[in-house]
């Protein structure tokens, strides 16, 4: 199994004869999908954290030129709904912490 593959610069074709994208878009697709996921935990637990890096990971995917556009919004907006979960607890609690 290999986890990045040789940078190129258009479509190869591998051993199997199937095309093989470039490792920037399938870098950006993995950001795409790893802003999704941290934007959606971020909204439980560790927002302050995982709400930054759900919007830095979006942006930059959204940047590369990701094939799943979709899912990097989502992750981006995800991060932005993080960080106002956040402000709203910060201003019940007037801390920057969780009490339950």
């Amino acid at each position: 199994m290999q986890l990045t593959a040789p940078a190129t610069s258009s479509s190869t074709t591998d051993n199997n004869n199937a095309a093989v994208k470039p490792t920037g878009r399938r870098d950006a697709d993995g950001m795409a999908v790893a802003s999704f996921i941290l934007g959606l935990v971020g909204l439980l637990v560790l927002n302050v954290f995982l709400g930054p890096i759900a919007i830095a990971l979006a942006g930059v995917a959204l940047w590369r030129g990701t094939a799943r556009r979709g899912r990097a919004f989502l992750g981006l907006g995800l991060g932005i709904a993080d960080l106002l979960v956040l402000v709203a607890f910060m201003q019940l609690d007037s801390t920057v912490s969780w009490s339950f």
